[in-house]
């Protein structure tokens, strides 16, 4: 039973209060995220108030849904009516929307009780949670090393036990490679399965919004209850092929998981090892491991660079300091208004993908570059489609490594760039992927795979990473953080 299961069947059965619950949530926080760094805002009474609500109606004998009175966390790039959202950067600082996420007004219909907003990368962009204007949030597992990114905090949250789940956003492996560094199960859904309304948009034909959690069940739960097409999102079409969790734990035998040799190209040992252990019990399911090429793979991380730098250089011109957010304080002008704003609002990284971003699409460079780019981008989608002409799902490592220190991205930015190579393809197609704990190095810090799907067939990677949680439950290991259900 998931941890959201669990917690429902607490309500019901009134083993304990909604507010009970809330509140040991809320003390578990002030305890652990001193050394986490995993919220950045806590909303406490707002939890409180919706926890006293979901109490009424059990009392009432009214029935509540599996989410309702289920704490829980948002990454600090969903809108949140009237409190602050700032994508962990400078130049939001004390921004505070006037509208909900979709997701969030689909959640909080269903008395979610949101516990805060997750820490993450400023704007999204960075694969540490270290380029936060608030410092990076820290891994459950050992806190000397990084959560990952960009949506570290949500699973370091997650990973803590401070939030039954939390939702992430994944423009190039955000939710799947925090997930992964923090020995939990992270879904990108489909591009288009769940609204982007109220996103603040990073890479917008890359973004997608989905959940990080404890067990396979509870993604399950989650992307079921987010998923579903919006009119204010012009690319949102919902999900197709239906609720996923009444279909777990359908049988696998047969199903055929296929491994790309390029995508064990550069990975370190220890994560290649766990990987093709995991292929191994896929078999001992009954499952049929085909090993495949797919050489397109070698330009992704390329293309996905110059496509989300130039989107981010597009989406991020509205931050000047005239509308909302940062301003500088000594200024000449509106020109060296603007000029002192950005500089001085945004980070470092974010500074170098928007200067990408420009170039590639400014004059004499587009052609050479993004229009190349977005040609490059159709010949990988024509190649995933190729692929799963023989084979069900793709098997492959979340990230190449497991997480690093803190302070060596900084050491190091090659490496950390190098963090997304297994990712970015399921972003570039617009697939559906599910990172879930595969083993353990040998210092403990969990090791993830991928399972990537056909475009809306979340079920099938659902079910298949369902059935190995069933058949390897040593590699979901707990920490020692938080509530303990």
């Amino acid at each position: 039973m998931g941890s959201i299961a669990d917690i429902h069947e607490k309500l019901v059965t009134k083993q304990v209060s909604c507010t009970e619950l809330t509140k040991s949530y809320l003390e578990e926080i002030e305890k652990a995220n001193t050394a986490l760094n995993a919220y950045v805002c806590v909303t406490g009474e707002e939890a409180l108030d919706t926890a006293a609500a979901v109490d009424k109606k059990i009392a009432a004998g009214e029935e509540i849904g599996m989410l309702e009175g289920v704490p829980m966390a948002l990454k600090d790039n969903m809108s949140t009516k009237g409190i602050e959202t700032t994508c962990c950067s400078k130049i939001l600082t004390g921004y505070k929307p006037i509208f909900d996420a979709a997701v969030w007004e689909k959640l909080k219909a269903q008395n979610a009780v949101l516990l805060g907003k997750t820490n993450m990368d400023e704007f999204a962009m960075g694969s540490s949670c270290e380029t936060s204007y608030f410092g990076g949030a820290m891994n459950p597992f050992d806190v000397n090393h990084v959560a990952g990114g960009s949506s570290g905090g949500a699973a370091s949250a997650v990973g803590g036990n401070i939030a039954a789940y939390g939702l992430g956003s994944d423009t190039g492996g955000s939710i799947r490679q925090p997930a992964a560094f923090c020995g939990v199960v992270g879904l990108k859904p489909t591009y288009g399965a769940v609204s982007r309304y109220g996103l603040i948009a990073y890479g917008s034909s890359l973004d997608q919004i989905g959940p990080i959690t404890k067990s396979v069940e509870d993604a399950s739960i989650v992307y079921d209850a987010i998923a579903g097409a919006d009119r204010r999102d012009s690319t949102s079409v919902g999900a197709k092929n239906g609720p996923t969790y009444p279909q777990l734990n359908n049988d696998i035998a047969g199903l055929k998981i296929g491994i790309a040799r390029e995508y064990l190209d550069g990975v370190r040992d220890d994560v290649k090892e766990a990987v093709l252990a995991a292929a191994k019990v896929y078999e001992s399911l009954g499952a049929q491991i085909v090993y495949f090429d797919l050489p397109i793979l070698k330009f992704a991380l390329p293309v996905y660079y110059i496509i989300a730098c130039a989107e981010a250089s597009s989406n991020l011109g509205r931050y000047d300091g005239i509308r909302y957010g940062y301003k500088t304080a000594h200024y000449n002008g509106t020109h060296d208004m603007i000029c002192r704003t950005r500089s001085e609002g945004f980070g470092g990284e974010v500074q170098r993908r928007i200067l990408l971003g420009t170039y590639v699409l400014s004059a004499g460079y587009y052609d050479a570059y993004y229009k190349k780019a977005t040609d490059l981008r159709g010949t990988i989608i024509k190649a995933f489609n190729n692929a799963f002409e023989n084979c069900d799902v793709i098997l492959a490592p979340t990230v190449p490594m497991t997480a690093f220190e803190k302070g060596h991205a900084t050491s190091d930015p090659v490496e950390t760039y190098l963090t997304d190579i297994c990712t970015v393809p399921v972003n570039i197609a617009g697939l559906p992927g599910v990172s879930v704990p595969c083993g353990f190095n040998a210092k403990g810090m969990p090791i993830g795979m991928q399972l990537i799907g056909k475009s809306f067939d979340e079920s099938t990677i659902l079910n298949a990473a369902y059935r190995y949680q069933l058949a390897a439950p040593e590699n979901f290991k707990d920490t020692k953080w938080g509530v303990k259900l």
